[in-house]
């Protein structure tokens, strides 16, 4: 038997509180007993559950969002995928761990959607983006750090153009910090594979950034 645990309008709500819950609850919830609830069709504990994943949630959709996809819809379908799907955690690794894989790959299948990449040429950049190309013109070609505003703009700018999951790669190693322990656990990949992802990517980069390089000169 189908057991409703929430509703659309449950979710919309928990996740329109802009992803903000009271950290005390959190810390207390006890995840185990919690979830046992939730499969037992209880709709307080589905509550519970909710207001606890929705800061994790958020995070996550935030970082990888689709362009052309709103925060709160893609929030709400990854909720909506953890709900059905309870029946797949085994409890071999942390309830939050599944949960942002769940998030992640989410984000990764709308974004594979996404065929069409902006192609980036020098014309269309900002005049910060402009000076920090100038700037990596008369230096050794290096990807800019995220120290200012041009350089993250235009960082963002080249992440846009990778393929999703080129773009995770970066944006969790390198942007948000993660170890490639993290990033095997929260995507599923192998280690090698982090790594061998990782380095396309940059490589990938590197080649766009020469490419505006080259535009500078003509």
């Amino acid at each position: 038997m189908q057991t409703r645990f929430c509703n659309h309008d449950d979710i919309r709500q928990s996740s329109s509180s802009d992803g903000v819950t009271n950290e005390t609850d959190s810390l207390e919830l006890d995840v185990a007993a919690c979830l046992e609830r939730v499969r037992g069709g209880n709709e307080v504990a589905a509550r519970e559950m909710l207001a606890h994943l929705t800061p994790l949630v958020t995070k996550i959709v935030r970082s990888h969002l689709p362009r052309r996809t709103a925060e709160e819809d893609l929030i709400q379908a990854v909720f909506v995928k953890v709900f059905t799907k309870l029946d797949q955690y085994s409890g071999s690794a942390p309830f939050t761990h599944w949960v942002a894989r769940v998030a992640v790959n989410t984000c990764l299948n709308l974004l594979a959607h996404e065929k069409v990449r902006p192609e980036l040429r020098y014309a269309d950049l900002s005049e910060e983006e402009e000076a920090v190309v100038q700037n990596l013109a008369s230096g050794d070609g290096e990807l800019p750090s995220d120290q200012n505003s041009g350089a993250r703009e235009l960082v963002h700018k080249m992440l846009a153009m990778l393929n999703p999951e080129d773009r995770l790669a970066i944006t969790l190693l390198h942007l948000e910090g993660r170890s490639v322990e993290e990033v095997h656990q929260q995507t599923g990949w192998s280690r090698a594979l982090v790594k061998v992802r990782a380095f396309r990517a940059r490589q990938k980069m590197k080649r766009h950034l020469q490419q505006l390089l080259k535009e500078t000169t003509l």
